[in-house]
Parts: structure tokens; C-alpha cells; sequence
């Protein structure tokens, strides 16, 4: 493996920066990153045939002395939620398969304006729709540190990608936790920003009022360092919040070398069932406590109870938005049309489409969603969730009046085996049920790596959460305890994966 693929984005940006190395060979060392272990790890649904030409560019323009932004020259890998001009954008779906979209998202652009060299789109759960990516019409994904396990989803191509080292950035969306719950699960870092911190414009929508889009990385300032580039307001979405944002970057940094943990109140969730854990992920997740205690933080118990209940209201608003966002695919206007006769309806037409387009888990959401919409029902299913929803985010904001920030393991297991849940509905989206109320409130929340579990020796996070708009707090408290955790580690938690060189793993 190429040492350039080992650096993080922020290492390998100031090596760019210094003239140490060109984006030409960081492209190309990640090129061949990808040729050599994607078809064990398949993070990547397409691969740019662009790349190389891209990282030229930005060599060109570096030699000519003019000013480019602090990751300019670094890879990124892109989810497929996300449309781009130049390959395809299919959301896991055959029902987009071979899709061009005739504009980029709003994040891409902007990637690409600061010189981010797009290395391709990942692959993900069909419409952001699983907690696996099991649930992706081109197949499923393989986790790095053990290939007959799965990665999370529905962001698991961009957090594999980065932890096969593949890519050392990525872009991914959070509608329930598809980015802090594969970051959980492979030994990476996700966060899912304050909801219209960033643009969801160019975004395949899943559940609007749930949807955001956010970093994957392998450590905190690299996700604050994407987070600058990506964040702020767009007026293309009329969610987007008009708040000057400060720099993540910085206050990752700041976390990494300051004394930010003394003092700080970090909440443990009363109501959070211990016993509803693996017993790896509990442990990891105390002995994170006491870190963050030894060295200065106050943990206090709070209460949130209607956390309890967050799963079956997310499960009733995300399948009734989903219904229709997802409306717009009928074999019209762009995507895939199936005419099972020669004397086809346009009823007939939509029909078949939909029936060979979309999976079963879409096709179980929008049903549900339907059904929870429906006259009779929407007051009795729908109206009922949303005002759960609203007890839930009255609970963060009772927490938030006593502590800076909350706790949780980032996902009840470590990574359990392909096949193992696909056909449980029920025991899949529990895999969300600590990530879950941060979308339901829109607050901010981090995934670092917290340590290796002691039964299965996989990868286990801790989640914090912070208040809305208060997502440099966990860039501050997120680099702090990522410091800690590897000074006593020796380096970081990916450099200790036995299942990239053995167990089946790649090399």
C-alpha cells in the first residue's frame, strides 16, 4: 500500500501545500488503492475517469502561485445520494441506473471549487433506505476490518472507503444516523451537522425534514476541515440556515491541544438500556467515560424519556415523507421505464417500473408511508409522531440546561454478519436507535472511534451530541478525547486493524 494513502487529508494537504507531493500521485496512489481491494470491499459504484485530469489542474494552477483552499489536491469520494455531472447518481437504485444529473449538489460544488479531486460515486442502501448496505441494488458492501461483516449503512460505501484507505475523505447523508452509525462500525469519524447547516440542495431526498449531509473521515479535523468547505448558507434550500458558521477546523484543533474537557458537563442518558447493548460496546463506551472523567469532565446522569420511542417515530415520519419524495420516480420524466405491453398505460408503464425499479425495503417504506397518510390514519400514525418528535426535542433541550453535551454509544453492536438481519425488518432499524433522536431534533452529532470490543475485536464508537448550532462544541470535545484515546493507543485505531492484513481482510 502507497504511504500516500495512509496519510490523513490534513497531512497529505500540507505535504500538497510544501510541494512535498503532487495531487497527481496522491490521485494515482488512490486509484490504484481502489483497483486493488474494491472488488473484495466494493465501496466504489463508479470510478472517475476524470480524476487524474482533475489533480493535473489543480497541480497546474498550485505552480502558476495561485491561492487554492487548505484541501485542494486531496481525494474525496462522493455517496450516490448526492448528484454529479460528470458520473452517474443512481441512490443504490436500478430504478436511477445509468442517471446524469444535469447539475452537481451544492456540497460537490463546492468541493470542487476548493480542489477537492472527486475520486467517484460510493455505494449506499437503496434511497438511503438500511442500516447495512445490504439494501443496494448493485450489491452490498464489505467492511475492511472483516469481510463477511457488514459496514452500516446507508453510508457504508463512503465510511469503507475511507477505512480500506481507499480515500481519505468522503461525503455522506444522515437521515437516522447513515453516517455516525458505518463511522461506529468500521473505526471512522461521521458527523451529522445542526439540520441546515448544510446544504441538502442536489441531494436525493429521502425524508426532507430529517436529511443532511456530512463529512466521513478518519479523524476530527479532517471532518472539521471538509465540514469548512462544505458548510454554510445556500439559497437553493429553503432550509439552509443563514448563520455565519466559525471555522470546525479550528476548533478541532483547539480540542486537540487545549484543556476543553475540564469542566465540561457530558449527559449519560438514564433512559439509554444497558442491557439492550453488546457487551463490547458498553465497555468501550464506560471506559470512555472515564477518560473524559479523569481528565476534567463532570458526567452527569439526565433524562430524556422520550428517547424510547424515537425509533418508532422515526419509523412512521421517514417512510411518510419518503412516499413522497420518492412519487417523482414514475417512469416520465428521467430514470428507468419498463412497457410490459404494447398497448401500455401510463398507469400500466409506472406500475411495472416500480415494480422491477424499486427493492423491497423502498417498496416496505413506501407502503408504510402511504398507509400512515392516509384519511383515517394521519392523525392516528402521522400527527402522532410528529408530536413525539416534538417531546423529543423538548428532552434535549431539558438536557442541554445542565450539560454541554450528551453521550451515547454510537450503535448497540459492532458489526454483525452479512445476511445476518436483512430479512428482520425490525432488529435493522434498531441498529439506529442512539442516532435516531439527533435527526429528530435536527442537533449536531459526532461518531469517533472509542476502542476495539473485547468479544469480536471490532471497531466501537462514542457518539456526542451537542445542542443545534453548537457543532463546533463537538469538534472541540470529539478531537479531545481522540487525542486521548490514542496516546494511549499509540496512534489511531485503524492503524491497530488486524483484518486489513489478515482475517480475511485486505492487505
Amino acid at each position: 500500500m502507497s504511504d500516500l494513502t495512509r496519510l490523513s487529508a490534513a497531512a497529505l494537504a500540507d505535504a500538497l501545500a510544501k510541494g512535498e507531493v503532487s495531487s497527481v500521485d496522491a490521485t494515482r496512489a488512490h486509484l490504484d488503492r481502489i483497483a486493488a481491494v474494491d472488488g473484495d470491499v466494493h465501496a466504489f459504484l463508479h470510478v472517475s475517469d476524470h480524476a487524474l485530469d482533475v489533480a493535473a489542474d489543480i497541480d497546474r494552477r498550485r505552480a502558476a502561485g495561485e491561492e487554492l483552499g487548505p484541501l485542494a489536491g486531496v481525494p474525496l469520494a462522493i455517496k450516490d445520494v448526492l448528484v454529479t455531472t460528470d458520473m452517474p447518481s443512481t441512490s443504490g437504485s436500478r430504478i436511477l441506473e445509468g442517471y446524469m444529473s444535469p447539475f452537481d449538489a451544492t456540497v460537490v460544488a463546492r468541493s470542487r471549487a476548493a480542489g477537492l479531486v472527486p475520486l467517484g460515486k460510493t455505494n449506499m442502501d437503496e434511497f438511503a433506505m438500511g442500516s447495512s448496505t445490504e439494501h443496494s441494488a448493485y450489491g452490498p458492501t464489505h467492511n475492511p476490518w472483516d469481510l463477511e461483516r457488514v459496514p452500516g449503512g446507508s453510508g457504508g460505501g463512503s465510511a469503507a472507503a475511507v477505512a480500506a484507505f481507499e480515500a481519505p475523505l468522503a461525503l455522506g447523508s444522515d437521515t437516522g444516523g447513515s453516517i455516525r452509525q458505518p463511522a461506529h462500525l468500521t473505526g471512522t469519524v461521521g458527523v451529522k451537522p445542526t439540520y441546515g447547516g448544510v446544504s441538502r440542495y442536489g441531494a436525493i431526498a429521502l425524508a426532507s425534514s430529517l436529511d443532511q449531509v456530512g463529512p466521513v473521515t478518519r479523524s476530527v479535523l479532517d471532518a472539521g476541515l471538509l465540514h469548512d468547505v462544505i458548510g454554510g448558507h445556500d439559497h437553493r434550500d429553503s432550509t439552509s440556515l443563514t448563520d455565519v458558521w466559525p471555522s470546525f477546523a479550528e476548533a478541532a484543533r483547539s480540542g486537540a491541544r487545549g484543556d476543553v474537557l475540564k469542566g465540561l458537563r457530558v449527559g449519560v442518558v438514564r433512559e439509554l438500556p444497558d442491557s439492550g447493548f453488546q457487551a463490547g460496546v458498553s465497555e468501550s463506551f464506560r471506559a470512555s467515560l472515564a477518560l473524559l472523567e479523569a481528565n476534567g469532565a463532570e458526567i452527569v446522569e439526565i433524562s430524556a424519556p422520550h428517547f424510547e420511542y424515537g425509533v418508532a417515530a422515526y419509523y412512521l415520519i421517514l417512510p411518510a415523507e419518503a412516499s413522497s419524495n420518492l412519487a417523482k420516480f414514475d417512469s416520465v420524466r428521467f430514470g428507468m421505464r419498463v412497457t410490459p405491453h404494447a398497448n401500455s398505460t401510463v398507469e400500466d408503464v409506472m406500475a411495472a417500473t416500480r415494480e422491477a425499479g424499486f427493492g423491497d425495503e423502498v417498496k416496505r417504506r413506501i407502503i408504510l408511508g402511504t398507509y400512515a397518510l392516509s384519511a383515517g390514519y394521519y392523525d392516528a400514525y402521522y400527527g402522532s409522531a410528529q408530536k413525539v418528535r416534538t417531546l423529543i426535542q423538548r428532552d434535549f433541550d431539558a438536557a442541554f440546561g445542565t450539560v454541554d453535551v450528551i453521550a451515547t454509544p454510537s450503535a448497540p453492536t459492532t458489526a454483525f454478519r452479512l445476511g445476518e438481519r436483512v430479512d428482520d425488518p425490525l432488529q435493522m432499524y434498531l441498529n439506529d436507535v442512539t442516532t435516531i433522536p439527533a435527526n429528530l431534533a435536527g442537533v449536531p452529532g459526532i461518531s469517533i472511534p472509542s476502542g476495539l470490543a473485547e468479544e469480536d475485536g471490532l471497531p466501537v464508537g462514542i457518539q456526542f451530541l451537542a445542542p443545534v448550532r453548537e457543532d463546533a462544541r463537538l469538534y472541540r470535545v470529539g478531537a479531545a478525547l481522540e487525542a486521548l484515546l490514542e496516546d494511549a493507543w499509540g496512534g489511531p485505531l485503524l492503524d491497530r486493524a488486524p483484518a486489513l492484513t489478515t482475517r480475511g481482510g485486505v492487505s
